[in-house]
């Protein structure tokens, strides 16, 4: 597993545990020094992981081992069944959709998907979405609505396609059509922020009832780099750029953007998988029990007026 730039000293406390456990061949001069580093490792974890800054975070929900879209489907969906193509251009690899059972709930869920390894982040386009993506995720979300299924949306993507080809096949109205049609869907949506909620390519997809967002992902308008190129001709500042746009599940909450942020084990997602898994699940199942009993055109006033609320104005 990489190890990020905040995590070196753990790392080393880990491996000299390690090497002593490999040493020690059952001497208590040896158990007593391990369980004392062990006591130290797991308070410097704590200090570490309790005083992460932005831009840290920010790597964290970029963690090439931190679970994706099809590790919450192969772990939180009981059944899954992939839908492809936007029946006007053809597929977009990076969005998953299809129908699915989570417990006792049946939907259709849509998710960016970035990839694993060279071969398949190349195959998603490092999840970012191209028109027939958006098309793709809106027509299945129709299909949602007319069977009367509510819809799950995972967001995890640095934003959509900015190459020209993406442009001329009208990348910019793909996206304003889902936020048009999304807010209109007259069945539940539940939107979770798993990693990177970056810009229009998660906007596209995250119009939704309830959102819930990771406590290491980011929600935000643009990159840290791409924030810093335009505002100080300097990628190298994102440092900077992440600390200010105020990106994180905290500010998200304290902004009225989402509704709940979704607990991470320490250090992050990617250490203990199983428990993110959980949560989400947890999470999806629970605001589904609550929005199923809403009558739809209630639900749909009560997504449009959350989205219109949010922004806050300082008229001088």
């Amino acid at each position: 597993m990489e190890t990020l730039p905040h995590e070196k000293q753990i790392q080393e406390y880990i491996k000299t545990i390690e090497h002593l456990k490999n040493q020690s061949q059952d001497t208590s001069l040896f158990h007593a020094e391990i369980a004392k580093l062990e006591l130290a490792l797991d308070e410097l974890k704590k200090n570490v992981y309790s005083s992460l800054t932005p831009p840290q975070r920010v790597m964290i929900s970029r963690h090439p081992s931190r679970p994706h879209t099809v590790d919450y489907i192969q772990n939180i969906c009981s059944s899954f069944h992939p839908l492809c193509g936007d029946r006007k251009f053809g597929d977009d690899n990076a969005l998953i959709g299809g129908l699915a059972e989570i417990g006792e709930m049946k939907c259709v869920l849509v998710g960016q998907e970035k990839g694993k390894d060279t071969e398949s982040r190349i195959k998603r386009n490092f999840g970012m979405m191209n028109p027939e993506g958006f098309r793709k995720a809106m027509r299945l979300m129709k299909l949602a609505e007319k069977f009367n299924l509510p819809v799950v949306s995972l967001l995890d993507t640095p934003g959509a396609n900015p190459r020209l080809d993406a442009e001329e096949r009208g990348q910019g109205w793909a996206i304003a059509e889902n936020l048009r049609d999304m807010s209109r869907l007259q069945t539940p949506i539940i939107v979770v922020v798993i990693g990177e909620g970056c810009s229009g390519g998660a906007l596209g997809i995250g119009v939704g009832d309830a959102i819930g967002m990771l406590e290491h992902a980011y929600y935000s308008v643009i990159s840290p780099e791409g924030c810093a190129s335009i505002l100080w001709k300097d990628a190298a500042k994102a440092s900077t750029a992440a600390t200010a746009l105020k990106l994180n599940a905290e500010n998200m909450l304290e902004f009225n953007i989402i509704d709940k942020i979704i607990p991470e084990p320490l250090g992050g997602a990617h250490h203990h998988p199983a428990i993110v898994y959980e949560n989400v699940k947890n999470f999806i199942l629970d605001q589904w029990n609550m929005l199923k009993i809403i009558r739809k055109d209630i639900l749909v006033e009560q997504r449009y007026l959350k989205f219109r609320k949010i922004g806050q104005y300082l008229i001088s």
